[in-house]
């Protein structure tokens, strides 16, 4: 696979390219969007195909049959991750988010608290604030420049009312992959304070050398009466626009209510997303991740030494996702005056700290699964808009 070929987005609908100038102001004639999480690579060649095959047959009726999507998740996982799942533990849903959504509506009730370890992906909050549910935000502690749990300050913010959680694992915006020890803490803080646990775990492919991803479920077994897990090919495989993610759920109680939120709201997957999502889980879809991660790791090397050269600026050390996550703070500057030298001086898009909870106001989030010239492209601009700090 060329990663390094570029590939013209501007005008294709891309949510990436096509609003960078009216979110932030940056010209779409020479900016750089590194906001939104999508990359700017094809999927693997087997994806392509797949389409192809549909769009050869050309009638796009009910999809039928998923006995093969359904063995190419649960194939996935074992050899991927070493977790044992049973098919019929699996709902696809339009999406994480939506997963999210389904989660939040199926296991809680309005005015509930959903406890959020921040700052995490913004879009939880949108969707816990939308359901009138409430936000209980129990901040990261850094340690080592990485993020930790804090359990006994999260236990002194509980207050009863609590009824789920949500994990991101890896962790987005922090790059953490969290390690067993750190998710069994997760799992008896939620048994202390009887919490479902919702993992996240759609960054769980994107992990980088030294590093392993374990699942919530192989790490916690004993979880498992609370315990949902949401994947999806879509982060992995650059396939975002298909709007297909699964939420897989062990516990019959939990799968049962789960299943008929399902059922009442009419939900159902697009055949587009299910044969997309078939052939990625493939070993065409491995290889070509084995490529990526090689690539992106040296996308990562590159970014993470220019801002770390920069007096006051630190990137966080990414273990998983490709989405940097650079703090500020030591320069001195309020939010406002760091992200204006991004966005007018070197034209660049980067998603604000702030969005992810109050403790990232100091921080802006990078996206550098773009080309290496654009990567380093970036980071030149970046030097110049700060290069007075030198």
């Amino acid at each position: 696979m060329n990663f390094d070929e570029m590939i013209e987005r501007r005008g294709t609908h891309s949510d990436k390219w096509d609003r960078m100038e009216m979110l932030f102001g940056v010209p779409s004639t020479d900016g750089i969007p590194m906001w939104v999480a999508d990359m700017d690579f094809r999927p693997p060649t087997s994806v392509q195909q797949a389409l192809e095959k549909m769009l050869a047959q050309g009638i796009y009726g009910y999809f039928g049959d998923d006995r093969d999507y359904l063995e190419a998740i649960r194939w996935w996982m074992d050899t991927r991750h070493g977790w044992q799942i049973d098919p019929k533990w699996i709902f696809t849903t339009h999406g994480l988010v939506n997963g999210t959504a389904l989660c939040v509506d199926a296991f809680t009730r309005p005015g509930d608290g959903i406890v959020l370890m921040t700052p995490v992906y913004h879009a939880f909050a949108r969707v816990i604030k939308a359901a009138g549910r409430t936000v209980v935000d129990c901040d990261l502690a850094v340690r080592d420049g990485l993020y930790v749990p804090d359990f006994a300050a999260w236990d002194a913010r509980m207050t009863g009312g609590e009824r789920m959680m949500i994990l991101c694992s890896p962790h987005n915006p922090g790059g953490r992959v969290w390690t067993a020890e750190e998710l069994r803490g997760i799992a008896d803080f939620c048994k202390r304070h009887d919490l479902i646990l919702i993992s996240d775990e759609i960054h769980h492919d994107l992990v980088y050398p030294g590093r392993i991803h374990i699942p919530t479920a192989v790490a916690a077994p004993d979880l498992a009466d609370r315990l949902v897990t949401m994947t999806a090919t879509t982060k992995t495989f650059n396939i975002a626009g298909a709007h297909s993610g699964n939420v897989i759920i062990a516990d019959d109680r939990l799968r049962a209510l789960f299943a008929a939120r399902m059922g009442a709201l009419g939900i159902s997957p697009n055949s587009f997303g299910i044969e997309m999502a078939t052939a990625a889980y493939s070993a065409e879809g491995a290889a070509w991740l084995t490529e990526l991660l090689a690539y992106l790791d040296g996308n990562r090397q590159i970014f993470d030494q220019a801002m770390n050269a920069l007096p006051g600026i630190r990137s966080m050390p990414l273990q998983a996702t490709y989405l940097g996550w650079v703090d500020f703070s030591g320069t001195g500057m309020p939010p406002a005056e760091f992200t204006a030298r991004v966005e007018k001086e070197a034209h660049i898009a980067a998603s604000h700290g702030a969005s992810f909870g109050a403790s990232g106001a100091n921080f802006l989030r990078f996206n550098l699964a773009t080309q290496r010239a654009r990567v380093i492209e970036a980071v030149a601009r970046l030097q110049r808009a700060f290069g007075d700090l030198q």
